[in-house]
């Protein structure tokens, strides 16, 4: 093993070289988000002159406990949380010359919880097997980077409900500014994250200062759907300085890390299931929601995005009240979406699937809800624009729990890192594990270096998309169309 040092915009960092292939973690690409700087839009970092260490992981965003995170990070020791040193970015390169695809991993978590440095993230199989320079990067979560104060705290506090999507636009800039020293190609980037993460995408092709700092997107399980207005975000920081028991943006910037968990953790009790911490439309930062944004013309990128078959099985797995659920509370909760149309949007689920439970009803409505028809939206908004958008459907079922979580949430991402092991307890360790991911990472690697994965572009007139499954993997078209149409003008 060798310790190469590589020369960056803000100064030397020395990361390690095991057979050819180096890694480098914790860089820092923003200034400490602490002080004065908490809740504002990130600042470049101090450079530095002495060699900085970049040889172990960093430290991971403040955040709450995560039931999602212990599954993906199954045995791994506790991560450290620090505020003050945490907006890092981590690099796997096949080698230091050169210029290759480079591909940015933005990690999900439901804007609360998540880090780059995850185990089922680490980069050096897809680095290595697909030849492209891997970065994962850590953002401002939850109360610290999606908490609007500019309508409580005035002018000075313009962009802090924006402040984690600005967080990786500043790892992008650092990226576009650095990555050629680590054998990247900067006119050559993608970006891909999966649920929050994904979601983060949709927010950057709709972001102004994002423009042009990638040229791929591959949104797996996420749309643009996910974002809060200007007037619930500020109830919501309301909300937030009342249960910390300050009354001024000042005092709640001068708050312990812990007091303002525990005012988000007050926030989120009695069972509240919407996302209170997305991205945040606030003027010209973010002028529209991200759709519209896309469907104005920005977002001129190549995108490849999908979802998968059962998405909400993994939450109703977490939560126990799904397992003995009515049709009548199913009903009520569609009724909060879809008004008067609730009852017959759930005869028509029913219909297809005949010999179905009530809670095999609510997965398949709340998939289609969440996360199906969003990214069915977005690949529709791309290709409006006369832009190639290309869409897969993963339907691969995981035998783990008794087969209970069917094709899940989140268990597309080990079959395109190839980290199978670290995953584990969601995917079990069934024989056709291995050839799911030749299947996948080829696809998302002739992405990245082609603009391409290998099937037809998707159209509103055949709408293309790329099954995949161990057993029944090819292209068909327009899969669930009847379940689609049904949502015509709703999602």
């Amino acid at each position: 093993m060798s310790h190469p040092i590589v020369e960056t915009n803000s100064g030397p960092v020395r990361g390690t070289t095991h057979d050819g292939h180096s890694r480098f973690a914790g860089i820092p690409f923003a200034a400490p988000p602490v002080g004065a700087l908490r809740f504002m839009p990130p600042t470049p970092v101090a450079p530095w002159s002495e060699v900085l260490n970049a040889e172990h992981l960093g430290p991971i965003v403040p955040q709450m406990p995560s039931m999602m995170d212990a599954a993906l990070a199954p045995g791994a020791p506790h991560s450290v949380q620090d505020e003050a040193t945490s907006l890092t970015l981590n690099i796997w390169t096949p080698h230091l010359d050169g210029s290759r695809p480079v591909m940015v991993w933005i990690h999900g978590g439901a804007f609360l919880n998540g880090a780059g440095s995850l185990p089922v993230y680490d980069g050096t199989k897809l680095a290595e097997q697909g030849d492209v320079v891997v970065v994962t990067i850590n953002y401002r979560l939850a109360v610290f980077g999606f908490l609007h104060l500019a309508d409580l705290g005035g002018e000075a506090f313009r962009g802090s409900g924006l402040a984690g999507s600005l967080d990786q636009v500043a790892a992008l800039q650092w990226v576009s500014e650095n990555i050629a020293n680590f054998g990247g190609d900067p006119s050559n980037v993608t970006v891909f994250g999966e649920s929050a993460g994904a979601m983060s995408i949709c927010t950057l092709l709709g972001l102004p200062a994002a423009q042009g700092l990638f040229q791929k997107a591959i949104t797996q399980s996420g749309g643009a759907n996910f974002c809060t207005s200007a007037e619930d975000a500020t109830l919501n920081a309301k909300l937030i300085m009342e249960h910390a028991g300050v009354t001024t943006v000042e005092e709640l910037q001068a708050l312990p890390v812990q007091s303002l968990l525990d005012a988000q953790i007050s926030l989120m009790s009695g069972g509240r299931l919407d996302m209170p911490f997305t991205p945040v439309i606030d003027n010209d930062m973010l002028p529209d929601a991200p759709l519209v944004g896309v469907r104005k013309g920005l977002g001129d990128v190549k995108l490849l995005t999908g979802s998968n078959h059962d998405e909400f099985a993994l939450f109703a797995l977490m939560d126990p009240r799904v397992a003995s659920i009515t049709r009548e509370e199913i009903l009520e909760e569609a009724s909060k979406t879809l008004g008067s149309s609730a009852e017959a949007m759930l005869s028509a689920y029913e219909s297809a699937r005949p010999e179905a439970t009530m809670t095999d009803i609510l997965i398949a409505y709340m998939t289609d809800q969440m996360f199906r028809l969003p990214v069915i939206r977005m690949a529709e908004a791309q290709a409006a624009q006369g832009r190639a958008a290309w869409m897969y459907w993963f339907t691969w079922a995981s035998p783990a729990f008794g087969g209970i979580l069917k094709s899940a949430h989140a268990l597309e991402i080990p079959f395109v890192f190839d980290n199978l092991d670290a995953f584990e307890m969601l995917i079990g360790t069934g024989d056709d594990r291995q050839g799911l991911v030749d299947l996948m990472q080829p696809a998302w690697v002739r992405f990245a270096h082609d603009g391409n994965p290998g099937w037809d572009a998707y159209t509103e007139e055949t709408r293309s998309t790329m099954r995949f499954d161990s057993t029944d993997a090819g292209v068909v078209n327009d899969p669930l169309g009847s379940e689609r149409e049904m949502w015509a003008g709703r999602a």
